[in-house]
C-alpha cells in the first residue's frame, strides 16, 4: 500500500497539471460553446445565454467556415506526405555514410525550424512576389512565364505549403534521424548478405524499423498543419477571395476580431473532434499494419 500511495505522490503533480492546463480548458471550451459568449458577456456575465448547438448550425450554414474547412484539408493534404517525404529524405542523407560534414547538414537542416515564423515569411512574401520576386525570375530563366503566387486562388496556397514544408521538415528531420541511428548495423548486413539492394534494405529494414516513429512523425505532422493560421496571417491575409482562409484564421477573426467567443469556441471544438478522429484513424491503420 505504500508503494501505491508513493507512486501515486510523484505522479500526483503531473496529473494536476494535466487536468489544470488541459483537461479544464478543453471542458470550458466545450461549454462556452454552448453560449453566446461575446463582447456584453464579457462586460458583464448578465449577459451571457445558453444557446444550445445554435453556435454549430450556425457554422453549418455559413460558407466561410466550409470555405476554411477546405482550405484547411487541401494544405494538410498537399503538405503532410512533402514534409514527410522530404523529412525522411533529409534524414536518409545526414544519416549516410558518405555524407560528410553531418553535423553542418544537420545545423542548416533544422535552422529554418528556430527561426522566427513572421520574419522568414517576410521574406518569402518578397520571394514570391510576382514582378520582382527571386522565383519568378528563376523561373523566367528557364523560359517559364511569371506566376503571380500569392495574388492567384489557384497558387496561392501551393506557395504557403511550399513555405510552410521548408520552415517545419527539419523538425521531423531530427526525429527520423535519431531512429535511423538505432537501427542496428546487423540488420542491413543481413539484407545485403540475402541480395537486397538499396531499395530493398529501405523497404524490407528502413522502414520496418521506422514504423512507430513514422506514426508518432505522422500524428504531430497532421496536427500541427491544421493548424494552419500565421502563414497565410502574414503572407495574404486569408486571400485572394478567401483561398487561404484556414479554420484556424477563422476562428481568430471571430473571437478577436468580431468578438464571438461562442462561435470561435465552437469551431476549436470542431477542429477538435477533427483532430481526434483522425488520430485514433492513423493509430487504428498503424495496429493493421503491423498486423499484417
Amino acid at each position: 500500500m505504500s508503494r501505491e500511495l508513493t507512486a501515486w505522490t510523484f505522479v500526483a503533480p503531473a496529473l494536476a497539471a494535466l487536468g489544470l492546463f488541459f483537461a479544464l480548458p478543453v471542458v470550458a471550451a466545450l461549454l462556452l460553446s454552448f453560449t453566446d459568449f461575446d463582447i456584453y458577456a464579457l462586460a458583464d456575465l448578465g449577459n451571457l445565454r445558453f444557446v444550445g448547438l445554435d453556435n454549430y448550425l450556425a457554422l453549418a450554414r455559413t460558407p466561410l467556415f466550409w470555405k476554411a474547412l477546405g482550405n484547411t484539408a487541401e494544405f494538410v493534404i498537399l503538405g503532410v506526405p512533402l514534409s514527410i517525404a522530404l523529412s525522411l529524405g533529409a534524414a536518409l542523407l545526414v544519416n549516410s555514410r558518405v555524407a560528410r560534414w553531418r553535423g553542418v547538414f544537420r545545423t542548416i537542416y533544422f535552422a529554418p525550424v528556430v527561426t522566427t515564423l513572421v520574419a522568414v515569411a517576410l521574406i518569402w512574401r518578397y520571394l514570391f512576389q510576382a514582378r520582382y520576386g527571386l522565383i519568378d525570375w528563376a523561373l523566367g530563366r528557364v523560359g517559364i512565364a511569371p506566376i503571380d503566387w500569392l495574388g492567384d486562388p489557384a497558387w496561392a496556397m501551393p506557395a504557403i505549403v511550399i513555405f510552410a514544408v521548408w520552415k517545419n521538415f527539419g523538425y521531423n528531420m531530427i526525429i527520423l534521424l535519431a531512429g535511423l541511428q538505432t537501427i542496428p548495423d546487423e540488420l542491413y548486413e543481413a539484407a545485403r548478405i540475402d541480395g537486397a539492394g538499396a531499395w530493398g534494405q529501405f523497404r524490407h529494414v528502413t522502414l520496418p524499423a521506422l514504423a512507430p516513429i513514422m506514426l508518432v512523425v505522422s500524428i504531430l505532422t497532421v496536427a500541427g498543419y491544421f493548424q494552419l493560421f500565421a502563414e497565410p496571417y502574414v503572407m495574404t491575409q486569408g486571400g485572394p477571395v478567401e483561398s487561404t482562409t484556414s479554420i484556424i484564421y477563422m476562428m481568430v477573426d471571430q473571437g478577436f476580431k468580431f468578438w464571438n467567443l461562442g462561435v470561435a469556441t465552437a469551431i476549436a471544438v470542431v477542429l477538435f473532434a477533427i483532430l481526434l478522429s483522425l488520430t485514433l484513424a492513423q493509430l487504428a491503420l498503424a495496429r493493421r499494419w503491423s498486423r499484417a
